[in-house]
C-alpha cells in the first residue's frame, strides 16, 4: 500500500534442484505412528497416505534441531527475538492477507500509521509517500525502479538516448542492488574498495557519474563492516558537480540496517531527507527495526519522485487501492508487530535498545582489540556490528579456522573475503542484536579467547579441508564480485 505522508499524522530466494528420486525417506519414530502406519515417510515426493499429526510435526521439529541457533547465529542482521505480547499479535495476524485492504482496514490503517512514523523518524516533510515491503531486497527494487523512471522521463524530454542507464554504488552494496542492475537493464558503476577505505567516497561517486547515472547508493551500515557512508559529503559532493556540469544525479540512501539506529543513537548524523539530494531511504524492518522478517520500509522524498505510471490502482475484493508492489500476497504479521515495537518502544524504548546493543559490541571489539593475533576493522560504533582480521605475521591458521571452531562451540561468526581489488583480505564479523546482551558477549569472548590460543600454540599450519573461502552468503549479505 502506498501512503501519502503529512507533517500531521525488508532477502533471498534460494533455487533448489528438484529430484524425483524415490527411494530417499525419513524414519518415523514408532512412537508417533498410527498402528499400521508407515515408519517410514518420503523426501521428495508426497507420502501414498495420511500421516499421524503429531508424528508430522515431530519428525519436523526433531529435523529442524539440526539448525543452528538462531540466538547465536551472530552472521545475521535479522531480528531473532522479540516480546511475549509482540509474538503473540504476530501468531493472531498471520492468516491476514496484508494486500486485501479492503477486507483488513484495520491492518491497512496500522500500515499507514507505520509509514508515516517511519518517514517522520527520517526527517521528511509534507507531501512524502512511502509503502512496506516484503524487506529492504523488495524496497531496494521499487527505490531502483523509480530512479530509473525518471531519468528515463527526464532524458525523453531532453531528447536524447534512454537505453544506457548506469547506477553508482560502492562494490560492497548488498546483492539485491547487482539483482536489479541485472533485473532492470541497468548497468552498475561499482566503486572498487581501496586498502583502508572500505566505503564509498565523494570523489569516487563523482568520478563515476555522468548523464546517463541514474542515482548514486550510499549505504547506512555496510554490510562487510558496519560502516556508514559519508552521504552529506557524497550529496556535497554532489551538489558541486551539478553546478559545474549540469549534471543532477539523485542519491538514495540504503539503510537497511542503519535506517533504525542512526535516528536514535546518532541524531546530529546528517544522512536523511534533510539533504535535499536525497530522494528515497530505504530500512529494513525486521533488522534493527527489531520485527521478525520479514518487512521493509521505502519512503521518497515526494510524490514527484514515484512516477505515476509506476503506481497500480488495484479493485481487488470490493476495494480499489494503490499499489507499487513487486510482491502480492503476504501476511500482516510483521505489520502488526513493526507497529507494536513502536507504541511499545516509543522513540526513547528505541533509543535505549540501541545504545545497549551497541555497547556490547563496542565491549566485544575493545576486547578483541586486546587479543595479541587481531586486527580490527571496526569498533561497533555505527551499527552494532564489528569486524576482525588477523594480522599479517599469523601463518598457521586463517579467520576460516577460527570460524570452524567457534561453530564446534555452537556460534555462529561468519568468514569471509572482501571483494575485488582488496579480495586478499579475510575477516569476521560479529552482528549483536536486541536479546544478545553482555553476559552471552562475554562468554562468546571467552570461547573466543579459548580457540585462539589452541590455534596460537600450533606448531605447523592447518590444514586447508576444503573450507569455504569466499563471500559471505546469509541474509543481508554481499556476494563477491570479480
Amino acid at each position: 500500500m502506498l501512503v501519502s505522508f503529512v507533517t500531521e499524522g525488508d532477502g533471498f530466494m534460494a533455487l533448489h534442484e528438484a529430484h524425483t528420486v524415490r527411494d530417499e525417506h525419513v524414519d518415523v519414530d514408532p512412537r508417533f505412528v498410527r498402528v499400521g502406519g508407515d515408519l517410514r515417510v518420503p523426501k521428495n515426493h508426497l507420502p501414498d497416505t495420511e500421516m499421524d499429526p503429531q508424528g508430522a510435526y515431530q519428525l519436523i521439529h526433531d529435523e529442524l534441531m539440526l539448525d543452528g541457533n538462531a540466538r547465536t547465529n551472530l552472521a545475521t542482521f535479522v531480528t531473532t527475538w522479540m516480546s511475549e505480547y509482540a509474538d503473540r499479535l504476530f501468531a493472531e495476524t498471520l492468516d491476514k492477507n496484508s494486500i486485501d485492504k479492503d477486507e483488513y482496514p484495520m491492518t491497512a490503517e496500522i500500515e499507514r500509521r507505520c509509514v508515516n512514523m517511519v518517514a517522520n523518524l527520517w526527517n521528511a516533510e509534507e507531501g512524502t509517500i512511502g509503502s512496506s515491503a516484503i524487506g529492504s531486497s523488495e524496497a531496494i527494487m521499487l527505490a531502483g525502479l523509480a530512479l530509473k523512471w525518471r531519468w528515463r522521463e527526464r532524458m525523453r524530454k531532453a531528447g536524447k538516448q534512454d537505453d544506457k542507464p548506469n547506477l553508482v554504488m560502492s562494490i560492497g552494496v548488498q546483492v539485491v542492488w547487482e539483482k536489479f542492475c541485472r533485473y532492470w537493464d541497468v548497468e552498475p558503476r561499482y566503486v572498487p574498495y581501496e586498502k583502508d577505505a572500505y566505503i564509498l567516497t565523494p570523489e569516487a561517486a563523482v568520478a563515476h557519474v555522468d548523464e546517463n547515472t541514474i542515482g548514486v547508493v550510499g549505504i547506512l551500515g555496510v554490510t562487510y563492516t558496519g560502516a556508514y557512508e559519508p552521504i552529506k559529503e557524497i550529496c556535497d559532493a554532489l551538489d558541486t558537480h551539478a553546478e559545474n556540469t549540469g549534471i543532477d544525479v539523485p542519491v538514495h540512501v540504503d539503510a537497511a540496517s542503519g535506517g533504525f539506529v542512526a535516528p536514535f543513537v546518532q541524531p546530529d548524523l546528517l544522512w536523511d531527507f534533510r539533504l535535499p539530494r536525497v530522494v528515497s531511504i530505504n530500512a529494513s524492518g525486521h533488522k534493527y527495526g527489531l520485527v521478525y522478517p520479514g518487512v521493509g520500509w521505502v519512503v521518497w522524498r515526494g510524490k514527484e519522485h514515484l512516477p505515476e505510471d509506476l503506481i497500480f490502482w488495484v479493485n481487488y475484493l470490493g476495494g480499489e487501492e494503490a499499489t507499487f508492489t513487486l510482491n502480492f500476497s503476504r501476511p500482516g504479521s510483521q505489520i502488526v508487530a513493526q507497529y507494536f515495537n513502536f507504541l511499545r518502544l516509543g522513540f526513547e524504548g528505541y533509543a535505549k535498545t540501541q545504545a545497549v546493543t551497541l555497547e556490547v559490541a563496542q565491549h566485544i571489539a575493545s576486547t578483541v582489540g586486546t587479543m595479541g593475533p587481531y586486527e580490527l576493522l571496526s569498533q561497533g560504533d555505527t551499527i552494532p556490528v564489528m569486524a576482525f582480521t588477523l594480522k599479517e605475521d599469523r601463518e598457521n591458521y586463517t579467520v576460516f579456522d577460527v570460524s570452524a571452531a567457534l561453530r564446534r562451540k555452537g556460534w555462529l561468526v561468519p568468514a569471509y573475503t572482501f571483494p575485488k581489488n582488496v579480495e586478499d583480505l579475510a575477516v569476521l564479523r560479529v552482528v549483536v542484536r536486541n536479546g544478545f546482551g553482555r553476559d552471552l558477549a562475554d562468554v562468546l569472548l571467552g570461547d573466543l579467547q579459548e580457540v585462539t590460543d589452541e590455534l596460537e600454540g600450533l606448531t605447523v599450519p592447518m590444514p586447508d579441508i576444503g573450507q569455504k573461502r569466499s563471500a559471505f552468503a546469509h541474509g543481508g549479505s554481499c556476494k563477491k564480485r570479480g
